[in-house]
């Protein structure tokens, strides 16, 4: 690790006595800036923003890792859809768990089973994000509860409880 020496020397228009007020608040006002600089200077990172971490992705995460289910690796997309289409996190991979086992059995990268399972995506991660879609601002599904959802996405009798039974083992809503 290098290090960087610097050294300040401050100058005021006014001369006053070393150590005097303008003197001290010109180093105050000066010296985080040239922190950074040195530091970003001497290779140390800089300050940056960092990402926080969610965690809803780690419990999406664990729970199909319980179960074994390849769609853990989609924690990030599940949660980003439900996001962007304002649903409740949950809703998405439970429908994926009930539909397909979190990915253990479909086709044509249909996890969620849209349209009965016969409707093909170009990916998974797309199928994702249009059913997310569809569930927000479709006129079948808009302005429902998630109850109604669920009812028009599977009119099976005991389909919505079985959804809400895996949102439930995700997390219980609160």
């Amino acid at each position: 690790m290098r290090t960087l020496r610097v050294r300040i020397v401050i100058r005021t228009q006014k001369r006053g006595p070393r150590g005097s007020s303008t003197a001290r608040l010109a180093s105050l006002l000066v010296l985080p800036g040239l922190l950074l600089l040195c530091t970003a200077h001497a290779g140390a990172p800089a300050l940056r923003h960092f990402p926080r971490i969610d965690p809803r992705a780690a419990q999406l995460r664990d729970f199909f890792d319980r179960h074994q289910s390849p769609a853990s690796r989609l924690a990030a997309t599940f949660l980003h859809a439900a996001d962007q289409h304002r649903l409740d996190w949950r809703l998405l991979p439970s429908i994926a768990f009930v539909e397909s086992s979190g990915g253990k059995a479909y086709r044509a990268n249909n996890i969620l089973g849209w349209g009965n399972g016969d409707i093909g995506f170009h990916s998974i991660e797309t199928g994702i994000h249009t059913v997310a879609e569809r569930l927000a601002n479709s006129s079948y599904y808009r302005g429902k509860s998630i109850e109604e959802k669920l009812r028009t996405y599977n009119p099976v009798p005991g389909y919505p409880e079985r959804v809400k039974a895996v949102m439930n083992q995700l997390s219980p809503l609160r």
